[in-house]
């Protein structure tokens, strides 16, 4: 069975932002996001922060995470990533503990979310590829940027591109400072964002740097955003199949992929029935129904099952895409939405 570990860096001294990795951030220290979302995964055997600070130590423990305090030498503001990361796997292998993938994972991602840490381990096991990481697009063409001269100049980076519509270049993606999947067993020769990665992109609404206050600011905004999309929460689909006079076949849907079992499960004959199928939500303790189908079905030389999967299944499989657009103006869109039939 693999084994895999997930160390997070988090040293006392942060200039920028005093404090930072313990920094109240919407009622929590800022590191609690990183170790809940590592936890969450379910894919590691133990998730440990490497720290030179005490206090930072204590926060880690309290929210679930191993407290290991590293050696001063690799806590000054000179120190590269690896070189800490390599001392807790060092450190591993002297109590002889083994591990086939670790994850560095930053203590300032508050928008990670579990389910990209875990496809970034699932495509990482089933390639060849030696790294995964998280990624972003970038949100403006990176050929119409431009540099300003010590004259206070523009000058493009490539000017040939001037002219070019934006959807005729190349799109160009980033790295997102969340988490950096690694094998144990293989060392490559590329840099991280080379041939022997696999990038895990990441919508842009769940993508923040905080190095400086600023920076800080606009990801509280971020969040305060995300985390209202969040409590508009997604209960499943409720199925409701009407025989005429007869009974009334009802059961709420958390999974789409149970969609064609309860298909083959339904009864048809030659029986005239309705299918009505709603996406619920809830918001503030309140139930809310939204795009509602009505489907009248005859049941003549058409399969049952081929049937109802395409009136039903495709229908549903399009509202679930409509629920999880990754634009986050679109979402913003339909929030408020839900909210004004809510209100």
């Amino acid at each position: 069975m693999d084994k895999a570990v997930a160390i997070i860096p988090a040293r006392g001294g942060s200039k920028r932002i005093p404090r930072k990795n313990i920094k109240d951030f919407h009622g929590k220290p800022l590191i609690s996001y990183s170790i809940k979302a590592a936890l969450e995964a379910k894919i590691f055997d133990k998730v440990i922060v490497t720290t030179d600070d005490e206090e930072i130590a204590s926060v880690a423990e309290k929210y679930g995470a191993l407290a290991y305090m590293r050696p001063k030498e690799l806590a000054d503001d000179y120190t590269a990533t690896q070189p800490v990361i390599d001392n807790v796997l060092d450190y591993l292998k002297s109590i002889d503990e083994k591990y086939d993938y670790y994850c560095t994972i930053y203590a300032t991602a508050p928008f990670l979310q579990a389910k990209y840490l875990v496809e970034g381990f699932e495509k990482l096991k089933n390639s060849d590829a030696i790294n995964a990481f998280s990624a972003t697009s970038m949100p403006f063409p990176i050929q119409r940027t431009f540099k300003i001269d010590k004259n206070g100049r523009c000058e493009m980076f490539t000017p040939e591109y001037y002219a070019a519509r934006s959807q005729d270049l190349e799109e160009a993606y980033q790295d997102a400072g969340q988490f950096y999947w690694s094998k144990l067993n293989k060392k490559s020769k590329e840099i991280m964002f080379g041939k022997d990665s696999i990038p895990i992109i990441l919508p842009r609404y769940l993508v923040q740097d905080i190095d400086t206050l600023e920076d800080w600011q606009r990801a509280e905004y971020m969040y305060e955003v995300v985390n209202k999309i969040e409590n508009v929460k997604y209960l499943g689909y409720e199925v409701i199949v009407n025989y005429g006079d007869y009974d009334t076949y009802k059961v709420i849907i958390e999974d789409l992929s149970q969609l064609e079992t309860i298909c083959q499960d339904i009864e048809t004959d030659d029986k005239y029935f309705n299918v009505e199928y709603k996406k619920k939500y809830q918001y503030k303790n309140k139930i809310l129904y939204t795009k509602t189908e009505h489907t009248q079905i005859k049941n003549k030389n058409i399969p049952k099952k081929y049937r109802l999967i395409q009136n039903i299944y495709d229908k549903a499989q399009e509202i679930y895409n409509d629920a999880n657009k990754q634009d986050i103006k679109s979402c913003i869109i339909d929030l408020q939405n839900l909210l004004n039939e809510v209100e």
